[in-house]
C-alpha cells in the first residue's frame, strides 16, 4: 500500500523564560546562562487524517506552574485549518502536566497512551513526591475518566497506528514516555517530545534532570537517531531553535507554528 508523506507542524503555546542551561542539563553546564524552554503541541495531517500529539496546558495551570500560557493550543491548531472539534486521534508522549491538559479541547478523540504510562502515574511511584511532581491530579483522574468512556487505547512497546505513522516506546523521562516516527517528504521523522528536551541533550548525551530512568534517557538518544532517515528529522520537545531552524507553517505564523516536513534552514 502506498502512502503519501505527512505533514508535519509544531504549534508554540508557552514559553519558559526563567530556564538556564545548568538547569536543562544533569549536572549542570559550564556555559551556564539563559535557556528558555518552549512549549508544543504537534500535528500530524495526511492521508485522510489528522492526528495531534500532545494537548499542553491551561492557562490556569501555566499561573500555577509559572510557565507563560500564549495561547490556547487550539488556537494554534485552528491557524493550521485544524478544527479541534473534529481531531479523531490524539496521542499523549506521556502524562506530565504540560503534554495532557485542556481536557476537553478535543471531544471527538480517541487518546493513545502507553501501558506503562498508565501504570506509573496512578501507581505506587505516586507515594513519593520527587516522582510526582511532574504530575497533577486533575490531568491523571480525567484520563481515567476517559478509560471509563472508551476514549483510550493502550500501546504496549511499539505500535503502528497507521500506515507511515508508527508509536515507540522510549521511557526515561517518564516510565512509559512514547515518541511518534511518522514518514514525510524528508525520510522517516522523529517527534522525540521529552525523550530530550533540547538538542544538546541528545547531541551531548547530557541528560533534562526530571527522570525515571537515566539508563533509559541516554540509551534512547540512540534508539532516536536510528529510526529517523537523518539525525536532522529527530525533533525534540522543548527547544525554541525548532522555530529557528523550520519555516513559519504559513505567513502570519511566524513563532508560532513550524512546518517541519520542510527543509530545515540548516
Amino acid at each position: 500500500m502506498s502512502i503519501e508523506p505527512y505533514e508535519v507542524f509544531a504549534v508554540k503555546y508557552g514559553h519558559n523564560a526563567a530556564a538556564t542551561a545548568a538547569g536543562n542539563h544533569l549536572g549542570g553546564d559550564p556555559h551556564d546562562g539563559p535557556m528558555p524552554l518552549d512549549y508544543f503541541v504537534w500535528a500530524i495531517r495526511g492521508n485522510g487524517r489528522t492526528f495531534v500529539l500532545d494537548t499542553g496546558y491551561d492557562k490556569a495551570m501555566g499561573e500555577k506552574r509559572g510557565r507563560a500560557h500564549l495561547r490556547c493550543p487550539g488556537e494554534g491548531l485552528s491557524a493550521l485549518g485544524i478544527n479541534p472539534d473534529t481531531v479523531e486521534d490524539v496521542i499523549l508522549s506521556h502524562m506530565h502536566f504540560d503534554h495532557c491538559g485542556n481536557h476537553t479541547l478535543f471531544p471527538r478523540a480517541r487518546y493513545h497512551l502507553q501501558d506503562a504510562e498508565m501504570e506509573y502515574c496512578t501507581g505506587r511511584c505516586m507515594c513519593h513526591g520527587a516522582l510526582r511532581h511532574p504530575f497533577e491530579k486533575e490531568d491523571v483522574t480525567d484520563m481515567v475518566g476517559k478509560v471509563f468512556d472508551g476514549r483510550v487505547t493502550f500501546h504496549d512497546g511499539e505500535s503502528e497506528l497507521a500506515p507511515g505513522l508508527t508509536l515507540h516506546k522510549i521511557g526515561g523521562h517518564s516510565k512509559g514516555l512514547q515518541v511518534v516516527r511518522v514518514m514525510t517528504r524528508r525520510g522517516w521523522m522523529v517527534l522525540a517530545s521529552d525523550a530530550s528536551h533540547f538538542y544538546s541533550n541528545m547531541e551531548t548525551g547530557r541528560a533534562f534532570p526530571i527522570l525515571h530512568s537515566l539508563a533509559d534517557t541516554l540509551e534512547g538518544y540512540d534508539r532516536l537517531y536510528a529510526l529517523a532517515s537523518d539525525r536532522r528529522g529527530v525533533i525534540p520537545g522543548h527547544d525554541p531553535l525548532v522555530l529557528a531552524r523550520y519555516p513559519a507553517a504559513a505567513p502570519g505564523l511566524e513563532g508560532i507554528a513550524a512546518r517541519l516536513d520542510a527543509d530545515p534552514r540548516e
